[in-house]
This record gives structure tokens, C-alpha cells and sequence, in this order.
């Protein structure tokens, strides 16, 4: 953990395996495990071009992950569970 790409690509990735925790113990899956490979694949290769100075295509790949996951994973929806 030495650079500022480490520390926000592995705090993005903790904030997914819980969504994918929180949202494996519903009773029907309402997100694909493919979404959550493209998302940790995004991170990955996010870290790798910003510990490798490649800070404009870190940067676009992190954005364009967190859009990736604000779009089809929609973190902030209701659960199936919320009262109406």
C-alpha cells in the first residue's frame, strides 16, 4: 500500500465484496457474478496503470468503474424486502 491508487482501489473494492455479501443473502440474486468480475477486474487494472504512472488512464478506469457500478449494480436501490 504506497500509493494513493492502492489505498482508493482496494477501499472501492472492500466497498464491493460487501455489496456482494449484503446482496448474496437476498432470497432471489438480482445481480449477476459477472458484474462484480468486470467491476474487481476494472479496480485491478485501475491500480496497475496508476502504480505504473499512467495517472490519466488510472483515473478514467476508476471513474468508469464507479459508473459501471453506480449503473448496473445499483448499490443505492431498495432491496426487495423495502416497505413501499
Amino acid at each position: 500500500m504506497e500509493t494513493v491508487y492502492d489505498w482508493v482501489t482496494v477501499g472501492l473494492f472492500a466497498g464491493l465484496v460487501v455489496l456482494f455479501l449484503q446482496r448474496s443473502s437476498e432470497e432471489k440474486p438480482r445481480d449477476s457474478l459477472l458484474e462484480y468480475l468486470v467491476a474487481g477486474l476494472g479496480l485491478a487494472i485501475a491500480n496497475y496503470f496508476g502504480n505504473n504512472d499512467q495517472d490519466v488512464i488510472a483515473i478514467l478506469l476508476i471513474a468508469g468503474t464507479v459508473a459501471f457500478v453506480l449503473f448496473y449494480l445499483k448499490p443505492f436501490a431498495p432491496g426487495p424486502d423495502a416497505e413501499q
